[in-house]
């Protein structure tokens, strides 16, 4: 059946003229016996699964070839979105424009089939309608309850999703308003209906303590306990390793090995160790925990670790995708133990070559751990007493520096793209308040086992595509030229641009990020050409990797808490007898490794995107204590709406264009610039700008800033506050380049001063119409 459906996709993108009906295509593909009998079932999945589109008359066809597009729609909580095509053969074919007419009743997420109206040029961009919901992505969402007398509903906390839903009168009897639940849909909304559901779960309440990342869990779908047959299969897992699991395996833990990690990790899963050779080149070794070894292929722990994709990173807890009796156990490259590994020896010479490899399962004994911040100390800081303490290690630790930079250096000769975006941690107490913001830097020993992961991983993959077998890559590819388009226009507002925009190497980008290094408009740059790229992606076939200018790459270093990298492994560890593999393996593999690498892309995103909502959480609850106080900032984003400012501290928040009291200003989208229409003032990217913070919003993650400039208002009635002056205490400290900065400072100000400080500071209602794109 699937020979037959590649036959039928095959025919009607290349030799039908024209939509089919299903009689039609039998015969001009002359159909016979037993596929001719599966025809109208297989029609049947295409046309459900929009593979192919069944007109009004019965007539199928292929959507590339009718005007329309499928793919997942990105919806603003404006009442508009986007829709990114599954499929884009050439670079104009950008994202699509939905109006919010032209939404139909599509949530965010969904799975959609649109008719383009405007098809793109160079730069520009296309608009469509949607036509018809393929499939619904959110079946479950969370919000909250609000009861009336007859019936309930729920908001969404996901404001993107874009309407209550109605909860019928049965559905509210034991839930009190303003509970946070999860309710699952029953009927999906039409035109001129809301979208109706029943609550199966009640999280709590509005305002209890952790609720609000229970609730962000539970969005994202993230799971939080194990299975009791998965919790018990990983009991099973042996604490030591036995003589017979030796057998076989290169025996290293004479070998001084190293672990480099930040101060809180707890499963750590990579090792390395750097020798100078006599012939003047270096020996890396890299090894990474044997994960595949304790985690087999359609076991209950294996099909757990599939099902979570990735371990969870959130702001005051990990969900790993093992169980921590085996991810921080047995599995974990602890400093005295000895522990089965998958590794890595390289040969590379003084330009980063690796002239050559071995690839072999082994056994280790990690000799030393050490984290980022010791390596630091003795590398950077040359501190005496660390140095005099890790005296044996250190003659390695040097190597390893030299290594890293010869490596790196090869990285920027081939045009890698290097951003360096500070880190911001946000530290809790044991409350779960935040009470710090803590902006982490790359220094050098981040950089030594970023370099030596990268060069592990490009040796695996380039190995796995020569041997031919079906097989797990890491893929970035080349951005959009409209992208590409309108991050030139930013540039030329700076001095900079971009030869070519169509067929745009990452080794130009690097240059103009070469060019701008240690200006004011860095950071905007840095962030806009960012977002212009497209994003990484597990893929079962080699496509390249655009960022690092790498043509063969693979995630093979952390298979603790990625399912792919086990994946990897497991494939790799098939290969170590002959070479190769069976041909029933391999059948068997390309079927299966798409699907895998699809679903851990899409629980990556998941996980990624309840990361960057837990931080942002926290970090607007930790500005609440600042409200009234004035910071300076950069604006890094401007909108018809208003401005976004981002202070030292890394936090972001808004100007609102209402609250631009002295003029009226307009937003000039080439420009990157609101102007003032009397006084022609401007605010563009990249500026430094003063502000007041003013008000602060958990639930909807807002930070709002007002202008000094535009505020007199304000900053009187700070001044009349009680004597007694601004406590001195830091708001945020720096990680990496050893110095602490002070940035932020709580005013000595009572919370009913607080709330009349916000009162005075809400924008007033303007009558300022921003020009039309």
């Amino acid at each position: 059946m699937i020979v037959l459906k590649d036959k039928i996709l095959e025919f009607m993108r290349t030799e039908a003229y024209k939509p089919l009906t299903a009689e039609e295509l039998a015969e001009h593909m002359e159909l016979k016996g037993t596929e001719l009998s599966e025809l109208w079932k297989v029609i049947e999945e295409l046309e459900s699964n929009a593979d192919i589109i069944k007109t009004r008359y019965d007539k199928y066809g292929v959507p590339e070839r009718m005007n329309l597009v499928v793919g997942k729609l990105s919806a603003s909580n404006k009442g508009y979105g986007f829709v990114i095509p599954e499929k884009v053969r050439t670079p104009n074919e950008t994202d699509i424009f939905i109006p919010p007419d032209g939404m139909m009743s599509a949530m965010h997420h969904d799975r959609v089939v649109v008719r383009v109206h405007t098809q793109s040029g160079q730069g520009k961009s296309r608009d469509g309608e949607i036509i018809r919901i393929v499939k619904r992505a959110n079946t479950r969402i969370v919000g909250t309850y609000e009861a009336s007398r007859n019936f309930g509903f729920v908001t969404p906390d996901d404001l993107r999703l874009g309407q209550d839903i109605f909860i019928p009168k049965d559905g509210q009897n034991i839930v009190p308003s303003g509970a946070k639940v999860v309710v699952e849909v029953t009927k999906w909304p039409e035109k001129k209906r809301s979208a109706e559901g029943k609550i199966m779960e009640v999280l709590g309440n509005t305002g209890d303590s952790g609720i609000e990342i229970l609730s962000i869990i539970k969005r994202h779908n993230l799971p939080i306990d194990f299975p009791a047959e998965v919790a018990q299969a990983a009991e099973n897992a042996p604490d030591t390793i036995s003589e017979d699991e030796i057998s076989g395996r290169r025996d290293l833990r004479h070998l001084p090995i190293v672990t480099i990690d930040g101060e809180d990790a707890k499963d750590l899963d990579d090792g390395v160790y750097v020798e100078r050779l006599k012939n003047g080149n270096y020996l890396l070794g890299v090894y990474i925990a044997d994960v595949s070894y304790y985690v087999r292929e359609n076991t209950v722990l294996d099909k757990e670790a599939s099902e979570r994709g990735t371990s969870v990173y959130l702001v005051d807890r990990v969900l790993p995708m093992l169980p921590r009796r085996l991810s921080n156990g047995i599995c974990s490259l602890n400093a005295g133990e000895d522990r089965l590994a998958m590794s890595a020896h390289m040969e590379i010479d003084h330009k980063g070559q690796v002239v050559k490899y071995e690839l072999f399962p082994s056994v280790i004994r990690v000799q030393k751990r050490f984290s980022y911040t010791v390596v630091r100390k003795i590398l950077v800081e040359h501190d005496e007493e660390l140095i005099h303490e890790h005296q044996e290690l250190l003659g390695q630790l040097e190597n390893m520096e030299r290594l890293c930079r010869i490596l790196r250096e090869r990285r920027m000769r081939r045009g890698a793209i290097d951003f360096d975006f500070p880190e911001l941690k946000v530290k809790l107490d044991e409350t779960g308040k935040p009470i710090e913001i803590i902006k982490r830097v790359r220094s050098l020993a981040e950089s030594i086992i970023e370099e030596f992961m990268l060069v592990a991983n490009e040796t695996v993959a380039e190995h796995m595509h020569k041997l031919k077998v079906p097989f797990v890559f890491r893929v970035h590819e080349e951005p959009d030229s409209e992208k590409m388009v309108k991050l030139n226009n930013l540039l030329h507002n700076f001095g900079q641009s971009l030869s070519k925009v169509d067929e745009v190497q990452p080794a130009a980008l690097q240059k103009i990020l070469n060019h701008i290094s240690g200006r004011p408009e860095e950071r905007i740059i840095s962030t806009v050409m960012l977002r212009s790229l497209k994003q990484a992606r597990y893929e079962a076939q080699n496509l390249g990797h655009f960022g690092l200018a790498a043509t063969y790459y693979t995630h093979f270093t952390s298979p603790i808490r990625r399912y792919p990298d086990l994946i990897v492994h497991r494939i790799l560890r098939e290969t170590f007898n002959s070479g190769d593999i069976s041909t029933k393996r391999k059948a068997k593999l390309a079927a299966m490794l798409p699907e895998i690498a699809l679903h851990s892309s899409e629980r990556e995103r998941a996980a990624a995107e309840a990361e960057r909502e837990t931080v942002s959480l926290k970090t607007v609850e930790y500005m609440a204590q600042f409200v009234g106080e004035h910071f300076d900032g950069i604006i890094n984003g401007v909108t018809a709406f208003g401005i976004f400012v981002e202070l030292d501290n890394g936090v972001e928040g808004l100007v609102r264009v209402s609250s631009m009291e002295d003029d009226y200003y307009q937003y000039v989208e080439e420009q990157y610039s609101l102007i003032g229409e009397r006084s022609h003032k401007i605010y563009r990217l990249g500026d430094a700008v003063k502000v007041i913070l003013t008000r602060v919003s958990p639930e909807e993650r807002n930070i709002d800033f007002v202008l000094e400039s535009n505020s007199a208002w304000i900053e009187r009635s700070i001044n009349r506050r009680p004597s007694g002056g601004r406590p001195q205490g830091n708001g945020v400290k720096s990680e990496g380049s050893g110095n602490g900065r002070r940035t932020v400072s709580a005013a000595n100000k009572s919370s009913k001063a607080r709330k009349a400080v916000v009162s005075r500071a809400k924008p007033k209602p303007r009558r300022n119409k921003p020009k039309k794109k």
